[in-house]
């Protein structure tokens, strides 16, 4: 991971909402051989006793279903919006041009549900992206029993302790102030992914560049 201070996410409660933001997580993984395993599934956070968990389902008897009981390790990321920024939009552009993004990692063993724990996940989850709506049709419990029949015994649901929790919010925090707000006009005028990480950095801009405060730039590398 990219491991530099100024592009960590200090705060813990915006790490979670990060992740409820965007579910839909690269988990990987690998066979005691070292063959590496990845899907890309719907994981739901879920906050214990002080402890993070994640919790999805995968395939049974899919490649990483099979490294997974063979090796529990696993590891989680969730990933937002990423664009390109060009170095000429810099004060100072005679430097490499990079990419912002926002990327979360969770690593720690895969640990398998029991049946019972499997259909409790599964009413969680249908109820979660159906925004709540009991009567919606694909609520668990309103499913068909044949599907029902059908489906469950074909996936596993597993729930992964957070072990390490690290975090890249590549933001631009590096340029002076001046830069920073060219790289959020030129990015506005993009729109797409470019506007969604304009509007971060433009909601972060208060707090990097306190008013009466002079940035000091020899804290950060080129």
């Amino acid at each position: 991971m990219y491991n530099f201070s100024y592009f960590k996410e200090k705060d813990k409660q915006t790490i979670m909402d990060f992740i409820e933001q965007h579910p839909f997580a690269l988990m990987t993984g690998s066979f005691l051989s070292g063959k590496q395993v990845a899907t890309q599934i719907p994981v739901l956070l879920v906050k214990r006793d002080g402890e993070l968990f994640l919790q999805g389902h995968i395939m049974r008897n899919t490649d990483h279903h099979k490294a997974f009981v063979e090796n529990p390790n696993a590891l989680l990321v969730f990933t937002g919006p990423s664009c390109y920024v060009s170095a000429s939009w810099y004060s100072n552009p005679q430097i490499g041009s990079t990419w912002n993004y926002m990327s979360v990692h969770v690593a720690g063993q895969v640990q398998f549900m029991p049946p019972d724990e499997l259909i409790a996940f599964m009413r969680r989850l249908t109820l979660t992206f159906e925004k709540g709506n009991t009567q919606s049709l694909t609520f668990y419990d309103n499913l068909p029993q044949d599907f029902l029949s059908k489906m469950m015994p074909a996936i596993v649901g597993f729930e992964i302790k957070a072990e390490k929790l690290d975090n890249v919010f590549k933001l631009s925090q590096n340029r002076d102030e001046k830069s920073y707000l060219n790289i959020i006009a030129k990015l506005e005028e993009q729109g797409g992914n470019s506007a969604l990480i304009a509007l971060e950095m433009r909601n972060r801009k208060a707090a990097l560049f306190p008013p009466g405060v002079e940035w000091d730039g020899s804290k950060f590398d080129s």
